[in-house]
């Protein structure tokens, strides 16, 4: 082959080989600044979905139950058995009191009542004995009246039968005027055995059964209500005693002390206790906050603290506002407490799952603002529009909105320095 055409055809591989490294070139210049100029997003696309809301509120650590302890009796002590600090059981002794002069009272009384109650069972006696007296009586004034009746019949007779005697000559008027004297004196007995009778009857019916409303029965009666009163009196005194012996009412935990052996408890508080399990985390809030909060959600509740304890409980209440015309609420969480790592008093901060919510969902830091209200939309041309939206719910990571399309294109980060109308790339 000549060179002449040996160097012409290399000639023309030179420049065609430079025409490419020229184009290439070109093409990567275009390339970078078509990349400088659409800067990349990242991008979610809407969808629907339920979150389930979380509210975080701030407060303090309560306890279950605060129990004062005081005393009516007037009596010094003998022995305090607790300290401050001390953890204590329900109806573990607290402390003792004295109680020789209401020991010696409750045998007083004890004797009342022995008395009251023989005195008692004389009236029983009595009351027995009188209504049988009683009704002998009865039965004497009846025969003493039968007794009667019978003698002025008699009499009465026998002054009709002398007075046809009389009349017909047999016999003097004297003896039928000695007879009209005893038929006298019969209806004066007999007027005597009545009334006898009529006392009699009285009687009985006054003294009645000791079963049944009567003299008797009340006398008895009356005797064994003084007999009840000095057994109430010595019951009175038994529990008086029984109130020496102070006990604590709950498991818990023993903050204040103010009683020593010899002291007479007067009417201070003798002890503060506290129930610390299941114990109280007050969390507030405003009403925006617990609208949506219902009893029996659950909440986790995280101290302030290093350590950073983490416990999860049950919202038990939610109150009304702290004070009237304020905006505070409280909502009140009980938490198991086995291992007492939540003492009262300390802060505290609550995190409440309210009641779930359906929607379009999108990431929470889609939001271009505090408020969240807006968002950052990429169109079909992938050029970016700032839409109003309204937030309905969201759990920290996911929000739902109203206010765009479904599926629309959000841009995952509203805090990225793109704006309105701008063209962008995305991923």
């Amino acid at each position: 082959m000549p060179r002449t055409w040996k160097f012409a055809t290399c000639a023309r591989r030179a420049v065609a080989a430079l025409v490419v490294v020229l184009v290439a070139g070109c093409s990567s210049k275009q390339a970078r600044q078509t990349t400088a100029t659409t800067p990349f997003v990242q991008t979610s696309v809407a969808t629907f979905g339920t979150v389930t809301p979380r509210n975080t509120l701030a407060g303090v650590i309560a306890p279950f139950q605060n129990v004062a302890i005081q005393s009516s009796l007037t009596e010094p002590a003998m022995s305090v058995n607790v300290q401050e600090g001390d953890r204590v059981s329900k109806g573990e002794v607290l402390a003792q009191l004295d109680t020789s002069d209401l020991a010696a009272s409750l045998e007083a009384d004890l004797a009342t009542a022995s008395s009251d109650a023989a005195n008692t069972s004389h009236n029983v006696y009595q009351g027995n004995l009188n209504i049988a007296q009683g009704v002998d009586s009865l039965r004497g004034a009846q025969s003493a009246v039968r007794q009667a009746e019978a003698n002025l019949q008699r009499d009465n007779t026998d002054l009709a039968r002398d007075r046809q005697l009389v009349n017909n000559g047999y016999i003097s008027e004297q003896q039928v005027a000695q007879q009209e004297t005893t038929v006298r004196d019969d209806e004066q007995t007999l007027r005597s055995a009545q009334a006898s009778l009529a006392g009699a009857q009285s009687a009985v019916s006054a003294n009645g059964s000791l079963s049944s409303e009567g003299l008797q029965s009340s006398t008895v009666a009356q005797a064994r209500a003084t007999e009840q009163v000095a057994l109430a009196q010595a019951q009175q005194q038994r529990v008086q005693i029984a109130k020496a012996t102070i006990v604590s009412p709950i498991d818990g935990v023993v903050v204040n002390r103010n009683l020593n052996p010899g002291e007479y408890p007067g009417n201070r508080q003798l002890f503060t206790l506290q129930q610390v399990d299941p114990i109280y985390a007050i969390l507030r809030g405003s009403s925006s906050q617990v609208a949506s909060i219902q009893p029996g959600a659950r909440a986790t509740v995280v101290t302030s603290d290093v350590k950073r304890n983490r416990k999860v409980g049950r919202v038990v209440g939610v109150l009304n506002q702290i004070a009237p015309g304020s905006t505070d609420f409280e909502v009140k969480v009980q938490i198991a407490n086995s291992d007492q790592r939540l003492r009262p008093g300390t802060v505290v901060e609550g995190t409440i799952a309210a009641q779930p919510i359906s929607g379009l969902r999108i990431p929470a830091t889609a939001f271009t603002d505090d408020n969240h209200t807006s968002v950052l939309v990429v169109g079909d041309d992938n050029t970016v529009k700032t839409v109003h939206v309204s937030e309905l719910g969201s759990d920290g990571s996911t929000s739902v909105v109203a206010g765009i399309a479904p599926s629309a294109r959000v841009v995952s980060d509203g805090q990225t320095s793109v704006g309105d109308g701008e063209r962008v790339s995305v991923r």
